[in-house]
């Protein structure tokens, strides 16, 4: 069984795995229901209250997966994914609690721009939950030999995609009047700001 197939049957199979993605290599698990999701903040050494995020293989997927996103948070998705952002936005049927940390009525979205292995994988699976592979407070892991023993051999599947960028999401908060910058990341805050004011004023 090839890498990919590992971790595709993994993730379907609830097993936590180590993926690349467009910025970081992320620790991934299936979004769909709780428990697989639990067990990554152990790997993770942090509270299972924290959120984590939803990356879906496409923006149409992402709308079937939270169909509530609309309006101007809406207008900013369609027009800033895929890319290196994560876009924390309202969802107010509270759908997938288990990701969403305290603040259940919004949720922490990404549609990476993939390539290779990672993308492989994700449009195989549809959807995933995650977060880097790294030990909370430890830096973003750009290879796998960044990413801790004791979570690769803990994890039910690695892919090995090579270098990565290595600089996290952009994180954009877009519950409230105005955006707000919560994590300079892989993508430029001050221009994903000025694309944002740019499409709220077309829309």
């Amino acid at each position: 069984m090839s890498e990919i197939q590992q971790a595709v049957s993994a993730i379907q199979a609830g097993e936590p795995v180590i993926i690349p993605t467009d910025t970081v290599y992320g620790l991934a698990c299936t979004p769909y229901y709780e428990v697989p999701m639990r067990r990554l903040a152990p790997l993770k050494g942090r509270s299972p209250d924290q959120p984590i995020a939803l990356l879906a293989a496409s923006v149409d997927l992402l709308l079937e997966c939270v169909p509530e996103l609309r309006g101007r948070a809406g207008v900013v998705a369609r027009g800033l994914l895929p890319g290196p952002y994560t876009l924390v936005v309202p969802n107010p049927a509270r759908r997938y609690p288990w990701l969403t940390g305290t603040r259940q009525d919004t949720i922490g979205v990404r549609v990476p721009e993939l390539v290779g292995l990672g993308r492989e994988v994700l449009d195989l699976v549809g959807a995933v939950a995650a977060t880097s592979a790294n030990r909370h407070g430890e830096p973003d892991p750009r290879r796998l030999d960044d990413v801790p023993d004791e979570m690769l051999t803990a994890v039910a599947a690695v892919v090995d995609g090579g270098e990565l960028p290595g600089t996290p999401s952009t994180v954009l908060d877009l519950t409230g009047a105005e955006p707000c910058v919560l994590r300079e990341g892989a993508a430029s805050a001050a221009e994903a700001i000025a694309r944002i004011e740019a499409l709220l004023a077309v829309s």
